[in-house]
């Protein structure tokens, strides 16, 4: 019987896996783009325990293994930003990211609420544009930031019920 894999927050303690597992995960948008120096591939483990505190993180187990993480923040305005939503390659194509999408979405729900949820990915990420697409994310913008790589911001506003307070 295989185990099941569960998300919850993530902790300090799971920065150094976070930060091994995210490697892994950017070096297929690497060398699509041809770009080893993009910042997830070159982050310290400083920087993203310094990321972890100020943020929001999740991680997806399996058993005592991080095999997903994903992060965001919220801005002044309402905005959630997502970032860094990865999935360990033998864990894809299994709902694992949607899932995670999901989970940082509600997280955002709370106080403050969310208005609006954000992300980007590179414009060759197919796999990552279904993805979100399929979460009712719609581009809103594209920005130029290397020879080869084109990062297109994708946005969809938080569900109504968010809003509304129950009577």
């Amino acid at each position: 019987m295989g185990m099941s894999v569960t998300i919850s927050a993530a902790s300090a303690q799971d920065a150094e896996q976070i930060l091994k597992l995210q490697y892994l995960c950017y070096q297929n948008e690497a060398e699509l783009y041809g770009d080893y120096s993009i910042e997830p591939l070159t982050q310290t483990l400083d920087d993203l325990r310094a990321e972890l505190d100020g943020g929001h993180a999740l991680v997806a187990r399996l058993g005592d293994e991080v095999v997903a993480s994903v992060r965001g923040t919220i801005d002044d305005t309402g905005t959630a930003r997502i970032a860094r939503l990865i999935v360990h390659p033998r864990m894809r194509r299994h709902g694992l990211g949607g899932r995670l999408l999901d989970a940082i979405e509600e997280r955002f729900a709370g106080e403050p609420a969310a208005k609006r949820f954000q992300l980007f990915t590179g414009r060759r990420g197919e796999g990552n544009l279904r993805l979100y697409r399929s979460r009712g994310y719609a581009p809103v913008a594209s920005e130029q930031v290397g020879p080869g790589l084109k990062l297109i911001t994708l946005q969809k506003e938080a569900a109504a019920e968010a809003f509304v307070a129950s009577s």
